[in-house]
Formats: C-alpha cells, sequence, structure tokens
C-alpha cells in the first residue's frame, strides 16, 4: 500500500502487481492506512487500486493452506467490511478497473463509488463458483445494491459493466481513467467540509439496521 496525505485527504492506494488480493498482507495495509488517516486528521480518505484493476477478492492460496486459516482470512476480511461502512471519515472508493468479489464488497462499504470507464467487469461471482453468500455480506449487498438488481447481482451472478455497475448500484459514477483521480479527490474535498462528528453519527444512523446485522453474522463466526 501507498499511502499519503494531499490536501488533507488520506489516499490508500493498492498495487501488488497481480489482481489486488485481500489477503492477511492487504487487510493489514487497509488497516493501517485508516488507523494513520485518524492520526492525520485527515478530513476524508480515498481507496483506489492500480490501473485496470481494484481487487480480484479473497486471497485463495490462503484458502489452500487449510479451513483454519481460511475461516481467519475471511473473519479478518468480514471486520473490515464493518470497519469501511461505520468509518467515521467519508471514503470514496476510486474503482480502478476489475472488481470482483470481496473487492466489490469492499467498494459497496465506501461512502462515494466511482468507477473507470472501459472493459472491466464489477461481479460477485459466489453462486458461480459455488460458496455461499453469509447474512454479513447479503447485509452489504441488499444496502447497496438496487432491488431490481439483487437477484441477477447475488444470486445470479451476472457481470456488470462500469456503466451497468452505476445502474445496479455497485457504483454512483463512472469517468475515463484520466479523470479518475481527480474526481474522487473532488468528491473527497466536498466530503471533507461537512461535520465530521454530524457526518460520522448520521452515517451510523443512516446504516443502523446494516451494521447491526453485519455485526451479528460476524459475531456467530468461529
Amino acid at each position: 500500500m501507498d499511502y499519503s496525505l494531499e490536501n488533507n485527504i488520506a489516499v490508500l492506494t493498492f498495487d501488488d502487481g497481480k489482481a489486488n488480493v485481500v489477503g492477511h498482507q492487504f487487510l493489514d495495509d487497509m488497516n493501517a492506512g485508516l488507523d494513520r488517516a485518524q492520526r492525520d486528521n485527515a478530513g476524508a480518505i480515498i481507496i483506489c487500486g492500480r490501473d485496470g484493476m481494484f481487487s480480484g477478492g479473497f486471497d485463495l492460496g490462503e484458502f489452500k493452506k487449510g479451513v483454519e486459516q481460511g475461516q481467519a482470512m475471511v473473519k479478518r476480511g468480514f471486520e473490515l467490511l464493518i470497519r469501511l461502512a461505520g468509518f467515521p471519515l467519508p471514503i470514496v472508493g476510486a474503482c480502478t478497473g476489475h472488481c470482483v468479489a470481496m473487492g466489490a464488497f469492499i467498494i459497496m462499504a465506501c461512502d462515494s463509488r466511482v468507477g473507470t470507464r472501459g472493459d472491466f467487469k464489477v461481479t460477485l461471482p459466489e453462486t458461480a463458483i459455488g460458496m455461499d453468500l453469509p447474512p454479513i455480506l447479503m447485509a452489504l449487498t441488499e444496502s447497496r445494491i438496487v432491488k431490481q438488481h439483487l437477484t441477477r447481482a447475488a444470486l445470479q451472478s451476472e457481470v456488470y459493466n462500469p456503466e451497468q455497475a452505476v445502474t445496479a448500484g455497485f457504483l454512483d459514477e463512472v469517468v475515463d481513467a484520466g479523470q479518475l483521480r481527480v474526481r474522487t479527490m473532488e468528491i473527497a474535498q466536498r466530503l471533507s467540509q461537512l461535520p465530521q462528528t454530524q457526518y460520522a453519527a448520521n452515517k451510523l444512523r443512516v446504516r443502523a439496521n446494516t451494521l447491526s446485522a453485519m455485526a451479528d453474522d460476524l459475531a456467530s463466526m468461529p
């Protein structure tokens, strides 16, 4: 992860040279970046992938190590989603390309989401690859995906391009790649001007049911 503070906006950029998989290193870096943004008294946060790839989802190699190792990574990932969804600072997701599985859930947990126009896939492939969608993920999905697309996105593993992802609710808007940094910074700057105390409190109120459902499911995990 690369961390920078630009005009009071903390920018967390992830680039592992491959699929930006969500493994323990990613989770360590993300949490460290969120912690640092708070220490720096940042006004807002931008989470950004590398050109062409936001994230391809959980690190499948971790699952191959055994059930316990896979469960430990998944639980940490779910803890991150709850942290992002309830984080006191505004979070803007810069979806720089493909956004798959856990990558899509991270984007959905952000407050504002801007995607890159192009031949990129945004999808929840869990059904297609024979995996369950636990309540914690369904609560987040139902809070962001529009009702007309919920079955197609969550159950039928439909693959969306960035413009279609806006219609479905994964993203809020799409811009050309060259404008993504400028646009996300504009949004972050605007959100940073809102009273932080009220922003944090009202985020918890707006997302109270979703966060409660997510926390309950997390508590039931081994």
